[in-house]
């Protein structure tokens, strides 16, 4: 194998590796509030696009449409989202969040990010500017279909 081969097999090994270490400690950290990752995800999309489908909650919580049908059933039944009584243009239900979700997603939010603190404590801002810019370059290139 090449070097650049060895090397960017090796990066991706590592942002699997990290991806799996960073969504254990965050669901670790949401835990104690009864929240899973893909729950957390989907109550702050709802606070930052109210409204939102439920297809546009699975794209961004990248989850199928199914599994946020289960997702969903859990968060209504726990009283932190209502489902609106009239269809969306694409015949959807829209959903949104009670009072008490936007309190848990306030403090969520600050656990998620002391996690990526954390994660990112080692390297000084430059460093954290680089890391950063440079994984938004692999994805960019991959979405372009560039591997």
């Amino acid at each position: 194998m090449a070097v650049r081969d060895q090397v960017s097999f090796e990066i991706g090994q590592l942002v699997k590796e990290t991806q799996s270490v960073l969504r254990g400690r965050m669901d670790e950290a949401l835990r104690p509030l009864g929240l899973t990752m893909p729950q957390y995800v989907c109550l702050a999309t709802l606070l930052e696009h109210p409204g939102a489908t439920s297809s546009e909650l699975a794209r961004r919580g990248y989850v199928t449409r199914q599994t946020l049908s289960v997702l969903m059933k859990g968060l209504v039944e726990r009283g932190l989202v209502v489902r609106s009584e009239h269809p969306g243009p694409r015949r959807e239900l829209a959903v949104q969040l009670t009072e008490e979700a936007r309190a848990l997603v306030s403090e969520a939010h600050g656990r998620v990010a002391g996690v990526a603190n954390a994660m990112t404590a080692h390297l000084d801002p430059a460093q954290a500017e680089q890391l950063r810019d440079a994984l938004v370059s692999c994805r960019d290139a991959l979405l372009a279909g560039n591997g």
